[in-house]
């Protein structure tokens, strides 16, 4: 696994193909790291051309696939090629029919058949088409050390094929956190993996003590789920004090406004929300899953067991009824806030990863 690749003596010619699924401007986490990276990319002088997939992956039907494979044959013999993972866990065929042609780098924000909610089927067929995919890159980046062992021990992708590249965050002014009460802010799509179920149920523990929360977060992606969330709000209670605000475009005014933050997703393959909310010196109370550790120091928040609803109302508790509790968590946050990546040095990262790859068709080309 590489964290930190040399740059080679290879001219590079600053050109690269970047395949995305579906709208840049969605607000998830994920395409926030294409667009930030993207921006980065062109800052450091790349010329990146975006390539723009039906937005029906990771499930396309025949016509989304042709889309794709006639776009790929329409990019020039050994261009640079990022494929989001969104799209190229399920672009197994059309790797194996292009990988010969093209420099084709694996971006793998998550592996698809990790996914929560999936049958034993699809997952089975994910993880095959994902492996085989993964097998015929160049190269596979990732954004967590995390992801890159799950890579490694149930994807076989070898160590020394994987870089990992932090998403970057800003430099913004800490949350002043004088909420009254204080707002306890989630910042995640509304579906089954990012487990608002297990917090609103935490939540309902907690009920006597003083707290708002603010779910933000569309709910298009899984709308039975997120009727089925607003109506656990509603049976017990809580409609009062759990606003569902949707999607909301600029964030920054969100984590500004906010005391804690709170997310229990039973798996993250990095959770760039996290290291957003320490940016702004958030205490974060989270499930101990995936990535999350990796990015959440124990000096900056309280990690509990996945789906422990009870283990994750204590720590709500603990932080809401203890004001040195929450004050040493908020110094923890505001002290891990320093040490995060910036964009640039996500670029950086990725920039080694195109020379290494031009490197290795130079090598065989002598």
């Amino acid at each position: 696994m590489n964290v930190h690749l040399p740059l080679t003596d290879v001219h590079l010619t600053p050109e690269l193909y970047f395949v995305i699924p579906g709208e840049l401007k969605t607000l998830t986490g994920g395409y926030a790291y294409d667009r930030e990276l993207m921006t980065a990319l062109r800052h450091a002088g790349i010329i990146v051309h975006h390539v723009t997939l039906s937005g029906q992956f990771p499930t396309p039907d025949e016509s989304a696939l042709a889309d794709a494979g006639a776009q790929l044959a329409a990019i020039p013999d050994q261009a640079l090629v990022l494929i989001d993972g969104l799209a190229y866990g399920v672009m197994d065929t059309l790797a194996a029919r292009e990988h010969h042609r093209l420099r084709i780098i694996a971006l793998c924000h998550h592996p698809l058949a990790l996914e929560t909610g999936l049958t034993e089927d699809v997952k089975a067929a994910l993880l095959q088409s994902e492996r085989t995919a993964l097998t015929l890159a160049c190269a596979v980046v990732v954004t967590s050390s995390a992801t890159a062992s799950l890579l490694t021990e149930r994807f076989d992708v070898s160590a020394d094929k994987i870089t990992v590249a932090l998403p970057g965050t800003g430099r913004p002014a800490f949350a002043p956190c004088r909420g009254q009460p204080p707002c306890l802010l989630t910042v995640a799509t509304l579906t089954r993996r990012k487990a608002h179920d297990v917090l609103i149920s935490a939540l309902s523990r907690v009920e006597a003590l003083p707290w708002r929360a603010r779910f933000v977060g569309g709910d298009q992606f899984d709308p039975a789920w997120s009727a089925q969330l607003r109506t656990q709000v509603a049976d017990l209670g809580l409609g009062e004090r759990i606003q569902f605000a949707g999607s909301v475009d600029d964030l920054n005014t969100e984590y500004a406004a906010a005391d804690v933050f709170v997310l229990p997703s039973r798996f993250e393959g990095y959770g760039m929300v996290f290291a957003e909310a320490l940016s702004y010196g958030l205490p974060v109370i989270a499930a101990h899953a995936g990535a999350v550790p990796d990015v959440v120091p124990d000096s900056a928040g309280i990690l509990v067991a996945p789906d422990d609803a009870d283990k994750l109302a204590a720590a709500l508790h603990a932080i809401l009824s203890t004001p040195s509790h929450f004050a040493a968590l908020r110094r923890g946050a505001q002290a891990a806030a320093a040490q995060l990546p910036q964009w640039q040095n996500t670029a950086n990262q990725l920039i080694a990863v195109l020379q290494t790859v031009a490197q290795q068709q130079v090598n065989q080309q002598t």
